[in-house]
């Protein structure tokens, strides 16, 4: 799996959790134990950082960047959907951001949130604790996602990384 340096930032990955060969992992970035990052995500901190709590997903062909003056901070049991783009946001723990949805600059999502599909959450843009955000721009309903909500995506992806670092094998 290509894992960079920058100079001195340096990739810091707990031994628990999987990041698949064909993820990009890059300068100074955090993934916290029981993690994935799965095929096709590039995690790029060059300028700032990256933190991924622990037990969260970040699925394939994801790409998570920040900048010098906005670090990404993704929390524990997070599930970032396919093709996500997030840079320079912060998502809190337990919410699930879903497929080709975009959360830039200042942006941040709330403690079990929802970002639906393809949804825009723009600069500065908060979206609340238990709310749903979607379409571009978001629209975002209030106090209509539970931990039920998020909870079981969360834990297949826990289940799957543990499966992958043991038995993913390279065929010919």
């Amino acid at each position: 799996m290509p894992i960079y340096a920058l100079g001195e930032k340096t990739p810091s990955i707990d031994p628990t959790a999987f990041v698949h060969p064909d993820a990009v992992v890059i300068g100074n970035v955090t993934v916290g134990p029981n993690s994935s990052i799965w095929p096709g995500a590039v995690l790029r901190a060059d300028h700032g950082k990256i933190v991924i709590g622990s037990g969260t997903s970040i699925q394939d062909g994801s790409v998570i960047h920040c900048t010098s003056t906005h670090d990404t901070v993704i929390g524990d049991n997070c599930v970032i959907g396919h093709g996500v783009h997030l840079e320079g946001c912060r998502i809190q723990t337990g919410s699930l951001i879903g497929s080709h949805a975009v959360v830039l600059h200042n942006a941040v999502v709330g403690p079990t949130a929802l970002v639906g599909a393809c949804a825009l959450v723009g600069n500065g843009k908060i979206v609340p604790p238990n709310a749903r955000a979607l379409g571009v721009p978001a629209t975002i309903t209030e106090d209509v996602v539970t931990s039920a909500d998020i909870e079981p995506s969360a834990q297949i992806y826990i289940r799957n990384a543990s499966w992958y670092l043991q038995d993913l094998r390279l065929l010919d």
